[in-house]
């Protein structure tokens, strides 16, 4: 349990880490092994994350448990593995399971395994939490459907923005193995929700879902030389052909390479300045991946022209609005919800609040207060009912008000 929670910490692809706790795997303090992922109604869950084993044959440069890395390797059953996740869900240690594991085998053969240790949980033990599986690109059709039948979301890891650097640091890996994966779950939920109406309407046995959670994927960040526009542009493209629920953006952690403690895998860049300049870039991408998923824009509008990467000082949606000022101040009591969404301050919560409280009334500065407007940064951008807090004249002088510290704050999703 030590060696495979550890192993499996570097894969963000399900939610942030539970943080490290001194003692046994799962300590009374905090429990390592533990992650935190967030359901769409807004509950919090507590999944048990493993790899099933970390021995693995791919030599990918990034990697902690790639073939020439020096580390200790161990393998779960698929009795083990069921036994513990049970045992932990009845103590209230966890809600569910997210399970990957290292390429120890056939993609196929790895896919049974973590796919068996699903359908014993659900078909055996009875377990109702939720399961997260990890899709190991190259196995069959067959074995996506029986993965996506047993668990809640699937994933397959993209892993690096283009063909060329995964070919450079997982020669073993490729880029249209990977999407051809994603490509064959997203026609399976298609086909699924199609039987799934058809059998409604007909008044027939209902089809089982499919993933009902969907899939996602985690790109890892700084390992490879690619912009900010590039990533954002794959994470578009991926949002709109394959229809998935998120993509996860994951610092770039140096690990030593074969044998040297520390030393990473000559294939991989030296990192330029601190290891925190690394975070604040991911904390900018998922920024502005909120915005591309919830908010309305368009890759081409959260970077344009010659900008590639993301302005650390400012969030991205401010760094937007400071490019078209000529677009503000809004009205918050005529614009349309997709003009306050555009509005920094103005997160889809309060938009929707402020469509709905209007029709009854005016609303005022104390009023957007009060329904979570941060007016901190929506002053500059907004007028009610004609009146002005700040007028949007000197960019220079919001932008220098409005920059963060080190670029690292909190994640503000009402931004």
């Amino acid at each position: 349990m030590s060696i495979l929670s550890s192993s499996a910490k570097y894969d963000a692809s399900c939610a942030s880490s539970g943080g490290s706790g001194a003692g046994s795997a799962f300590s009374s303090r905090v429990p390592a092994g533990v992650c935190h992922s967030w359901t769409e109604d807004g509950r919090c869950v507590s999944l048990l994350k493993v790899l099933f084993s970390n021995a693995c044959c791919y030599d990918c440069a990034y990697c902690a448990n790639r073939l020439s890395a020096d580390t200790r390797r161990a393998s779960f059953t698929v009795d083990e593995l069921v036994g513990l996740t049970c045992e932990f869900y009845r103590r209230n240690y966890i809600e569910g399971l997210f399970l990957s594991s290292g390429i120890f085998a056939d993609p196929d053969i790895v896919m049974e395994k973590l796919t068996e240790t699903a359908r014993k949980l659900r078909s055996e033990a009875g377990f109702g939490g939720y399961i997260h599986l990890k899709l190991i690109p190259g196995a069959g059709e067959k074995m996506i459907r029986q993965a996506g039948l047993w668990a809640d979301r699937i994933s397959a890891n993209i892993e690096l923005p283009t063909d060329k650097s995964l070919q450079h640091l997982a020669p073993q890996k490729s880029g249209k193995v990977i999407l051809g994966a994603m490509e064959e779950t997203f026609n399976i939920e298609a086909e699924t929700e199609e039987d799934r109406r058809k059998f409604r309407l007909g008044g027939k046995s209902p089809v089982p879902a499919f993933a009902p959670a969907g899939q996602s994927t985690q790109l890892i960040i700084g390992a490879s030389p690619e912009n900010d526009k590039t990533i954002l542009n794959l994470s578009g493209a991926l949002y709109c052909k394959y229809a998935l629920r998120r993509v996860y953006y994951s610092a770039f952690i140096p690990v030593g390479g074969p044998g040297m403690e520390g030393i990473p895998d000559p294939r991989l860049p030296e990192i330029s300045g601190s290891p925190r300049s690394l975070l604040v870039r991911e904390h900018r991408l998922y920024q502005a991946d909120w915005l591309l998923r919830f908010y309305g824009f368009k890759p081409g509008e959260v970077l344009e022209g010659s900008d590639d990467f993301l302005d650390t000082r400012l969030d991205p949606k401010t760094a937007w609005a400071l490019r078209h000022l000529d677009r503000f101040p809004v009205e918050v009591n005529r614009a349309d919800y997709d003009e306050l969404l555009r509005v920094p301050g103005i997160g889809a919560k309060s938009g929707r609040r402020i469509v709905e409280i209007r029709r009854s009334r005016s609303l005022n500065f104390d009023s957007l207060r009060r329904l979570g407007v941060v007016l901190k940064r929506a002053r500059y951008f907004i007028t009610a009912a004609g009146a002005f807090l700040d007028r949007p004249e000197d960019p220079t002088r919001i932008r220098r008000i409005l920059s963060e510290g080190d670029g690292l704050q909190p994640l503000l999703f009402e931004f």
